[in-house]
């Protein structure tokens, strides 16, 4: 096999991610640091930025095939811009993308328990909800990997 088939066959194995910052939020260094996580990990990335609406994630998804849609929000207005994510996903012909997101997703003086906040973004339709901490990246990567049955053919390839 020529090299360039095999780096061809490589790339096609990689699960592409689309990520970007929702909404208003103007926090690109979250991004960049996640970017690099999933870059590290072996994911192809497009990233597409800060202030982003929902459908420029659905569109680029479905333009490059991807696997998942990676949102993250640190300005507390996620609810308000995640809404109906999963619908337009569905409407785009996405069905069953990945939907993860991340961040500071809610804000005021009387937050909820995170177990309310969770369950309010997993009604919208997302698979997987983490808080702003600072291993919620490599708890994405080890959950994207499970998703995406990504652990079964590296222990396969590894048992030949």
């Amino acid at each position: 096999m020529t090299k360039e088939k095999e780096k061809k066959e490589k790339k096609a194995e990689k699960a592409v991610l689309i990520l970007g910052a929702i909404g208003s939020d103007i926090h690109y260094a979250g991004i960049q640091i996640l970017e690099h996580a999933f870059i590290s990990a072996g994911f192809e990335v497009i990233n597409i930025g800060v202030r982003r609406p929902p459908e420029k994630f659905i569109q680029t998804a479905k333009k490059y095939k991807a696997n998942a849609i990676i949102v993250s929000s640190l300005y507390g207005q996620a609810g308000q811009d995640c809404e109906g994510m999963r619908q337009k996903c569905i409407e785009f012909g996405l069905d069953d993308i990945l939907l993860y997101i991340g961040g500071k997703l809610v804000v005021g003086d009387d937050l909820p328990p995170w177990q309310e906040i969770e369950k309010q973004f997993k009604d919208y339709g997302f698979n997987r909800v983490y808080p702003a901490e600072r291993d919620s990246a490599s708890k994405a990567i080890i959950d994207l990997r499970k998703d995406l049955g990504l652990d079964k053919k590296r222990k396969k390839g590894k048992a030949k």
